[in-house]
């Protein structure tokens, strides 16, 4: 603890068994970020198209955000592991056969096919972590549970400043292997760091969920003694751990925890989808998605018609360096206002930010712009998150963390096509007009669904003792 009393990252990451996680999972969650902008620049090298690019890349976009959220129904049923292990695997395969194809000079619709299962298998590790998290810290059950809860807000804060820190990271690194070693590096790096990541996050297991599907009382015994094992000997752990033991479902966690039958097996969530505010905040998240991807194309077509490309990557750095800026401050601020309230605040400052990217010709202004718009990004995604993690049981929490990175992934590919179809025809500039219209669209919607948002929260700030990862207040950063 700091000298405030409240938990701070460092406390955080000395919690037991979060480093083996943490660590492989940062390098897994590289993909989302990478995959896109990899796309377009080998794409647009080999068929000279933007168009064709961004359309290619919408593709894989589609077919992201619709397999995403099945992988994490599927985790939250089965485990991590179980669902992770076949999917880099097959996304290493998918993205070098995509690779190869462009390169050697394939037809159209071959690039077409090969970007579906490119897309679909992409790791969905970033909403995988967040669960591991609440599992942890035990969604504030047992005889610790208060101080336990109180971490979970700085695991929040720390989420997501490392969601915008892969944004700060892959674009850039992309940028700079395509255009400095080759243009099918950055693919090739993207399906490197997916299968070495992800095969080390999934060999991790001692600290996934516990899977949902029905279990016989001696796999469930087995479970138990695992998770109880996980706190390297901890009193915390024992606790938990034997309780699970007992009722014939170690790991369960608290009223939140995973649903049971009268023999004690888990009974698997409904979908999350079923909740009206996830589907709210889907569409919030496709004009988040809209402004990372009519940006990823606009600003390459931007930085190529004034004969400097290899800016790209810096510019789309700055903006993506806004993002984590935001987060970082954002998760160390002590909310007065709700979630819905901050959302409905921070959302129509997301969409003027976008509203004048068309107009500016100039690579500072550019950047200084992009770095507003970064800025203004963080706050919406944040507070998404924050409103899943109080709308969804634990159950199912996977899986709506995973329709909100799904349809950032859908209006990133949407946005991609659109951009890269009005930058062939009318100039960089044009593309610029896709962010503003995306975002438009989402907040009308959430200005006219803003009903159903609505948590159960009796005050304007959701209590940490019965909230899991997800929900905001005052973090210290040490």
């Amino acid at each position: 603890m700091d000298a405030a009393g409240k938990p701070g990252y460092r406390q955080l990451l000395r919690t037991p068994g979060a480093w083996s996680f943490v660590l492989p999972g940062f390098a897994a969650r590289q993909p989302f970020a990478m995959l896109t902008i990899g796309i377009v620049l080998l794409i647009q090298h080999t068929s000279g198209s933007y168009g064709i690019a961004g359309a290619v890349s919408a593709t894989a976009g589609v077919s992201m955000a619709v397999f995403a959220p099945q992988g994490g129904k599927l985790a939250d049923r089965f485990g991590q592991a179980a669902v992770l292990v076949p999917g880099v695997l097959t996304h290493a395969a998918s993205v070098t056969l995509l690779t190869v194809l462009a390169l050697g000079g394939a037809p159209l619709w071959a690039l077409f096919v090969a970007a579906v299962p490119a897309g679909a298998s992409v790791p969905q590790v970033g909403p995988m972590v967040r669960a591991r998290w609440a599992a942890l810290l035990g969604d504030g059950a047992g005889a610790t549970g208060g101080a336990r809860a109180s971490l979970q807000t700085t695991a929040a804060a720390f989420e997501s400043v490392t969601d915008e820190f892969t944004f700060v990271i892959g674009p850039v690194l992309t940028t700079a292997l395509c255009t400095g070693v080759h243009p099918a590096a950055g693919l090739l790096a993207e399906a490197t760091l997916s299968l070495i990541g992800g095969l080390l996050f999934a060999a991790q297991r001692h600290t996934q969920p516990a899977p949902s599907r029905p279990r016989t009382p001696a796999r469930t015994a087995r479970w138990g003694a695992r998770r109880a094992s996980a706190g390297a000997g901890g009193a915390e752990k024992a606790g938990a751990g034997a309780a699970g033991a007992e009722a014939g479902g170690a790991g369960a966690r608290g009223a939140s925890g995973p649903r049971r039958t009268e023999s004690g097996a888990h009974r698997p969530a409904a979908s999350a989808l079923g909740v009206p505010g996830v589907r709210v905040l889907a569409v919030v998240f496709l004009g988040i998605g809209s402004v990372f991807g009519g940006l990823q194309v606009s600003l390459t077509a931007f930085t190529e018609e004034i004969g400097q490309p290899g800016i790209n990557g810096v510019l789309y750095g700055v903006f993506a360096a806004g993002n984590m800026v935001a987060g970082i401050v954002c998760g160390a601020l002590s909310w007065r206002r709700s979630p819905q309230q901050r959302l409905l605040i921070a959302y129509p400052l997301l969409t003027l930010a976008t509203s004048a990217l068309w107009a500016v010709h100039a690579v500072p202004l550019l950047g200084a712009l992009g770095l507003l718009v970064g800025l203004c990004i963080a706050p919406a995604l944040i507070t998404g998150y924050t409103l899943v993690d109080a709308l969804v049981p634990a159950t199912a929490r996977t899986e709506a963390f995973t329709w909100l990175t799904g349809a950032v992934a859908l209006g990133q590919a949407g946005a991609a096509t659109a951009a890269g179809q009005l930058a062939d025809g009318f100039g960089p500039s044009a593309g610029f007009v896709v962010p503003l219209a995306g975002t438009g669209l989402a907040l009308t919607t959430l200005v006219l669904l803003r009903g159903r948002l609505a948590t159960p929260s009796t005050g304007p700030v959701v209590s940490g003792s019965t909230r899991g990862v997800g929900h905001r207040e005052a973090v210290t950063v040490d």
